[in-house]
């Protein structure tokens, strides 16, 4: 057990299309009355836009921030704010403009109203970097954290691919580092993955369309999440470094992340190996230096610090800066370690991996589907095909392993029939079809819980009239069944057809028994005008599902057992109601717990009372007998 704090530090966040309408009503919300507008000439439209809706709030307007914070710009922005009496800053811009709004926070505690038009994230954290005489420093502290942030997606469906793409990076190494922070912890694990997953997808979809809404949308949320992370979370490394060579080589800030964050994230693989297991996972790529590498290529970001004109020969300066004061990291942070990553960066060397990079095949097989008639097929075999490449590519598969795989479902196909369906028993035993069973019918809660149909049901039962014995002499404790058919409100559905069956008391069905003459334990019923029905059986046993199969071997091979909780399968179809497919389950019986197809559900566990003496119809029964009384629900057809 880890144990950890989480402190909820919120600012107000608006998102969406077109929120920068609501940045006056915001200003009012924090009490400004005199504003100071900080954006760059190249927002002019955006910046007018807002000083419109500001009216006579606004004080003033100040164009200078740069990159780093410099002190010296700060305090001429201090100054501005001051002569114009201004109770409030609205920062509209990237994170230089951010960066300048919280260095005026700091000093005099005005509330902020943020609108980023990047994807830097810092605007919702109480972090500042600023940078004086050639070093760059951060604090934090509670003034520092702007009042509100307003997201308007609009405002980044014309900023350049490349922009886009290293402050997407710079966000995404935000996401990276607080997964292994020494505060990490479940909450701020979670918003950083689903950040990363986001930022990722974001960025391979951009080049496409630009000006797509939602990739943006992805990109912005992406980037808010991040940032959290980047307020809740100590950083690490990767930080330490950009800061170094931003803040005192004058690197640009997000180029710098771009360049850094595969080989800071390489340096400490090997010591947060489970860590960089989520992150891949969640880019979808095999392993994660290497994936934020190949990302960062495809979408056509910088990949060396030489293409940003940093010197070589600056590297045992920056090491030595680097390295002057210990910070927390996942490996120890030593002078050689700090030199051979950023020799690396340098060169812009692609992190070493144990995989090749497949990237290329999957995105052609991919691209194969972009005809496919249906939109669903098309999404379908473009996630499979993904998956499928992961998980050759992350688990190293080799051909002999899947060769052994091809061949295990070559004979699950071939012992398949009309009577042994093998790929059903598969997907039953892989928890699959419980999963897709789960998908489509339980999102009716006052309906019965429905079951997987399992690899025995045959079409067209024969059809018996109510109160038949399906045992037909067969041995076992006998069952007496009434049940019931309903709405979900209770009244009877006369009419519903029900198709009941089960295994002997031997465990098998009758398709399993080639000697038997006829169905047995199968059969159709139709309800009455009371929506019920009769019947008598026997008590469903456990029983193991055929082993001598491929799906057997499976088991075996994986210390499963094959057993079956008792049940009995019901189908049940009625006119203007979603058809039911389920199974009823003998409480106290063996396996409710570790079914092997994954099928118990406890709302499907009933009591089969026991009972002896007179029986409901007055058939004669030596000993004990089993009463099953129930009522199904079955939920409405849309439109019903």
């Amino acid at each position: 057990m880890k144990p950890f704090v989480h402190e909820v530090r919120s600012t107000r966040i608006v998102f969406g299309s077109g929120t920068i309408s609501q940045v006056r009503a915001e200003v009012e919300r924090v009490g400004g009355n005199r504003v100071l507008l900080l954006a760059s000439k190249r927002l002019d439209d955006v910046a007018r836009r807002v000083g419109d809706s500001l009216g006579p709030s606004l004080a003033a307007r100040f164009d200078g921030a740069v990159m780093h914070t410099p002190v010296e710009v700060t305090e001429r922005a201090l100054e501005v704010l001051r002569s114009n009496s201004a109770d409030c800053v609205v920062a509209i811009g990237g994170g230089s403009t951010t960066g300048l709004s919280k260095a005026l926070a700091a000093r005099t505690n005005v509330p902020q109203v943020i609108v980023p038009t990047t994807y830097s994230g810092s605007e919702v954290t109480a972090v500042l970097g600023e940078t004086q005489d050639g070093r760059k420093t951060t604090r934090a502290a509670p003034e520092i954290r702007p009042e509100t942030v307003v997201y308007d997606v609009d405002l980044t469906l014309g900023l350049p691919v490349a922009l886009s793409v290293t402050s997407g990076v710079n966000a995404l190494a935000h996401a990276v580092e607080a997964l292994y922070s020494p505060q990490a912890e479940p909450v701020t694990d979670a918003i950083a993955l689903d950040a990363i997953t986001r930022i990722s997808r974001g960025l391979r979809a951009l080049s496409a369309n630009p000006s797509d809404v939602d990739t943006r949308a992805d990109l912005l949320t992406g980037a808010w999440l991040a940032g959290t992370c980047l307020g809740s979370v100590g950083m690490s490394l990767h930080h330490k470094l950009c800061h170094t060579l931003g803040g005192s080589f004058g690197l640009p800030h997000a180029e710098t992340h771009t360049v850094v964050l595969p080989h800071a994230m390489a340096y400490n693989a090997p010591a947060a190996p489970e860590v960089m297991e989520r992150i891949a996972r969640a880019m979808g790529v095999p392993e994660a230096p290497a994936g934020v590498y190949d990302l960062i290529v495809e979408a056509g970001g910088p990949t060396s610090l030489r293409s940003l004109d940093f010197p070589l020969e600056d590297v045992p300066l920056a090491v030595e800066l680097a390295t002057s004061r210990s910070y927390p990291n996942p490996r120890e942070v030593t002078s050689e370690g700090v030199a051979g990553l950023l020799a690396n960066a340098w060169h812009g060397k692609r992190p070493a991996s144990r995989v090749p990079d497949l990237s290329w095949l999957t995105a052609d097989v991919v691209a194969s589907f972009d005809r496919a008639p249906s939109r669903r097929t098309r999404l379908l075999l473009e996630d499979l095909v993904r998956r499928l490449h992961s998980y050759a590519t992350e688990n190293d598969l080799t051909q002999p392993e899947w060769q052994r795989a091809v061949d295990f479902l070559t004979r699950t196909g071939q012992i398949s029939s009309a009577v042994r369906q093998e790929f059903v028993l598969l997907s039953d035993t892989l928890g699959l079809s419980s999963v897709v069973d789960a998908l489509t019918n339980s999102r009716t809660p006052d309906s019965t819980p429905s079951a997987v149909l399992g690899p025995f049901y045959v079409d067209g039962p024969p059809a018996v009239p109510s109160g038949t014995d399906l045992a037909a002499g067969l041995t076992g404790v006998p069952l007496w069944a009434d049940v019931h058919v309903t709405d979900p409100d209770g009244l009877p559905l006369e009419g519903a057809v029900v198709d009941v069956w089960q295994a002997d008391d031997n465990g098998f069905y009758d398709i399993q028994l080639p000697d038997l003459d006829g169905p047995v334990l199968r059969a159709r019923f139709t309800t009455d005008a009371n929506g019920r029905f009769t019947f008598w059986s026997i008590l469903p046993s456990a029983y193991p599902i055929p082993d001598d199969g491929p799906v057997g071997e499976l088991l075996a091979a994986t210390g499963r057992h094959q057993y079956r909780a008792p049940h009995v399968h019901f189908m049940i179809t009625a006119p203007g109601h979603e058809r039911l497919i389920t199974q009823l389950f003998v409480a106290g019986g063996d396996y409710l717990d570790s079914d092997t197809v994954f099928g118990v559900k406890e709302e499907l566990v009933v009591d089969f009372r026991p009972a002896t003496g007179a029986t409901p119809d007055g058939r004669t029964v030596e000993g004990e007998w089993r009463h099953l009384d129930f009522t199904f629900r079955l939920a409405r057809t849309a439109g019903s």
